[in-house]
């Protein structure tokens, strides 16, 4: 899925490398988390609607279990790659490190466009998934979830097959799941609920004030329509929206509900009777706006596009969209980019939630998910700030990424000295 010359996995080691220099830390501890404990590799028949058999290539990769067990989702695109498993799931080890949660990194992928794909063929390949991965998945080893192309129906078969293989059942073996099987009623608009509470936090200290700010959203998925939604309710004034089918610009302010009511019966927001219209799926992101969110894949704001971002503020949604040569030329710029281990961590740790009741088996109602949610998020942008502020005086030149990533390290690297593993 990586489109910038440099690949998703490559952008994520330079990071990591950055940010171990730049924390002091051994470089053992780079040659451990550059490589994953576990990659492994899977094809799934499908017997299709019309009779024949179609095969899919499938991934699982684990990163590291230093901190609990692997904690990530399973993507189905038809552009996914091995590199970029290994990339999201080293990402996911250090998203689930600042969150302070209980978990190791890890993803899985498939690689199909399960948009052509029937519901009884959907239906199948999910099943085959964990039949395929079984061995090493469960819910004290590896825990997936949902994730680009994947939704809560697809976790629903995904539990039911690892409860029929397990003999018994197992609701925490999956999480982001229907809130009839066990499921978090946040979990759905958990991400993109996570992200409006950073947009908020970042604008009130980076640009003094949230209110009627004007936000573009690039990416109308799961993440970006619900951080539409949220930040909205916030205060904030949604001026631009893109998709698959281009963008929508308006600044007086688009009606993010019609909006999404829109894009569901028509399957894109261009429809949305907006002032201008554009074809560009990327234009969102270099419109006049106060912030910009990143929402929809990785590699989007490039070395060859960051000169064209106006906007102050940059929240990565997704993972990776702005690759470190294009960090560097838009802090020089003078722009302050919300990197995503700490702008999108709402997610992963509503899955934690999820988890922990389905452990225990108990539950929480949606209004104190949602407040426990908040507190987890405000806590830990708080922290990176204030990281970034005590690193910058030692430091110099250095960015709310370095803090983030750095304040990962950290903890992993503690744990791995207490395990003996280094």
């Amino acid at each position: 899925m990586s489109t910038s010359s440099a690949t998703m996995l490559e952008n994520t080691l330079v990071n990591l490398r950055r940010s171990i220099e730049l924390g002091r830390f051994p470089d053992t501890l780079y040659k451990v988390l550059s490589k994953p404990e576990r990659a492994v590799i899977a094809s799934i028949p499908v017997r299709m609607d019309d009779g024949r058999i179609e095969v899919f290539e499938a991934y699982r990769v684990q990163h590291c279990s230093v901190l609990g067990p692997y904690k990530g989702g399973v993507r189905f695109h038809p552009n996914v790659t091995l590199e970029d498993d290994i990339a999201l799931a080293t990402i996911m080890t250090l998203k689930n490190s600042l969150a302070n949660l209980p978990y190791g990194g890890g993803k899985g992928a498939v690689r199909v466009d399960q948009r052509s794909l029937s519901r009884r063929e959907l239906e199948e390949l999910s099943r085959g998934y964990v039949r395929a991965f079984y061995p090493v998945l469960g819910e004290l080893l590896d825990i997936p979830g949902p994730d680009a192309g994947t939704d809560p129906q697809v976790m629903a078969w995904m539990v039911d097959e690892c409860c029929k293989m397990s003999c018994r059942p197992s609701p925490a073996s999956f999480t982001g799941k229907p809130v009839e099987l066990g499921g978090d009623p946040v979990r759905l608009y958990a991400t993109g609920f996570g992200c409006a509470v950073v947009t908020k936090l970042a604008a009130e200290e980076f640009l003094g004030s949230s209110k009627n700010s004007t936000l573009a959203i690039q990416g109308f998925g799961n993440v970006g329509s619900w951080h539409a939604y949220w930040a909205s309710k916030m205060g904030f004034k949604v001026i631009a929206i893109s998709d698959i089918g281009g963008t929508i610009f308006d600044p007086n302010g688009i009606d993010v509900e019609k909006a999404l009511q829109i894009a569901r019966e028509s399957g894109t927001v261009r429809n949305y009777p907006a002032e201008q219209h554009f074809n560009d799926t990327k234009m969102a992101l270099f419109v006049e706006a106060d912030v910009v969110a990143a929402d929809a894949l990785e590699n989007q704001i490039t070395r060859e596009n960051a000169q064209k971002v106006k906007a102050k503020l940059v929240i990565e949604g997704a993972n990776a969209p702005v690759t470190p040569e294009a960090e560097k030329i838009l802090t020089e710029r003078g722009v302050t980019v919300i990197p995503d281990i700490l702008a999108n961590a709402g997610g992963v740790i509503t899955s934690y939630f999820e988890w922990a009741q389905n452990i225990q088996r108990w539950s929480w109602g949606e209004e104190e998910t949602r407040s426990r949610l908040t507190r987890f998020m405000e806590y830990n942008f708080n922290r990176v700030k204030e990281r970034w502020k005590t690193l910058k005086l030692e430091r110099g030149n250095v960015t709310l990424r370095d803090a983030a990533l750095v304040t990962a390290l950290e903890r992993i690297y503690a744990a791995m000295k207490l395990r003996g593993w280094l």
